[in-house]
């Protein structure tokens, strides 16, 4: 997964003039790979979808190039592309069989009709709806309809498959169920994808490698381990999953590594590389699940703690509001089961507990 696939280089996109200008994308760079699943994720108006027009030559960059396999896309039109889309709308046509949606385009461009049927049976047969050729889309269900999306889109075999948000539509458990049947295809085509999505959960569970977007800017960019376990950014840390957040000043620690003291006293250890020319006041991140907690008699004079404020149990797991005072709240969540110690109650003192390697300085 080495040859990259599409470049953005310094890419910038504006809508309008004057007072009314309004910057989609600035200045972005992105390489993405062949066979590589690849998600932009990041909120409304980050500027994710509009990358993803670009890229399908549905809208012109005003600034730098889209390149496919290093050479520039800009001047050609959607058709000339060897990139397909699947849209949030399906866009079938409601007066044709299933077989007749997915031979269109093959069609259109010139295929053969024997060829385009027996193209459009092996895709039938590559998104398990074999039987469903000769139905028409009002026959099928949700999941059913974007399965034939896909097969229409993957019928001409293109380079780059482009998905923009394509399983918004569908209800929670279906949603689930094509995560795995994209991220199958995906890799049983070999097709790159570039799937654009606001779901955290949908980037975790199908990506090679996830962008996060905010205004614009790509702030990120990392397989999804280590975007969730090593944010670089505050926002990439509170975007996706939950994230305690603490301010305090950098220090010496013990054996000359950096550590994080807090307002309070409380010294936290790094394992993170933090740079010598770091000074000053920091922003430091924790996942809920990576903190633990002790009664707080047995806490040592440099941890953090605190008092139970809430409990809520969730079945898997416990989470606990803890308040650190000055209005400064962590919450930890422990998991349940055989041997879990989950037996703290609202107004209990406590101590925070939590490894180096669970704590992340975030960039300035």
């Amino acid at each position: 997964m080495s040859d990259v696939v599409i470049s953005a280089r310094s890419v910038g996109k504006t809508f309008g003039s004057g007072a009314d200008k309004v910057t989609a994308l600035d200045s972005v760079s992105v390489d993405i790979f062949q066979n590589e699943f690849f998600t932009m994720l990041g909120p409304s108006g980050c500027g994710k979808t509009t990358l993803l027009r670009l890229i399908g030559g549905f809208e012109q960059a005003t600034s730098g190039q889209i390149l496919l396999e290093g050479k520039a896309l800009n001047d050609l039109p959607p058709f000339k592309r060897p990139i397909n889309t699947v849209f949030q709308s399906y866009a079938l046509f409601p007066h044709l069989t299933v077989k007749q949606n997915i031979t269109f385009g093959l069609e259109m461009q010139g295929t053969s009709r024997k060829q385009a049927d027996g193209r459009a049976e092996e895709m039938l047969e590559l998104v398990r709806l074999e039987e469903y050729g000769d139905r028409v889309p009002s026959q099928l269900s949700g999941g059913q309809q974007q399965r034939i999306a896909l097969a229409r889109a993957l019928a001409p075999a293109p380079k780059v498959l482009l998905l923009d948000e394509p399983l918004s539509a569908l209800d929670l458990k279906l949603r689930k169920e094509m995560q795995v049947e994209l991220k199958r295809l995906q890799t049983e085509t070999g097709i790159t994808f570039v799937f654009v999505t606001h779901d955290q959960e949908e980037a975790l569970a199908m990506s090679d490698r996830i962008a996060v977007m905010k205004s614009g800017e790509i702030l990120q960019i990392g397989a999804p381990r280590e975007i969730y376990e090593a944010p670089t950014h505050r926002f990439v840390a509170d975007f996706i999953g939950d994230s305690n957040f603490l301010v305090g000043e950098l220090v010496e620690g013990g054996a000359g590594e950096r550590a994080v003291k807090l307002a309070g006293g409380s010294v936290i250890a790094l394992s993170q590389d933090v740079s010598d020319q770091r000074k000053g006041a920091v922003t430091v991140s924790v996942r809920p699940e990576r903190l633990g907690l002790i009664a707080g008699n047995d806490a040592n004079a440099d941890q953090l703690t605190g008092t139970v404020s809430t409990v809520i149990y969730f079945g898997t797991d416990t989470t606990y509001q803890i308040d650190l005072g000055n209005d400064a709240r962590l919450t930890v969540r422990m998991q349940n089961g055989a041997g879990a110690k989950a037996d703290f109650a609202e107004g209990d003192r406590v101590a925070i507990t939590m490894s180096p390697d669970a704590v992340r300085v975030l960039a300035d």
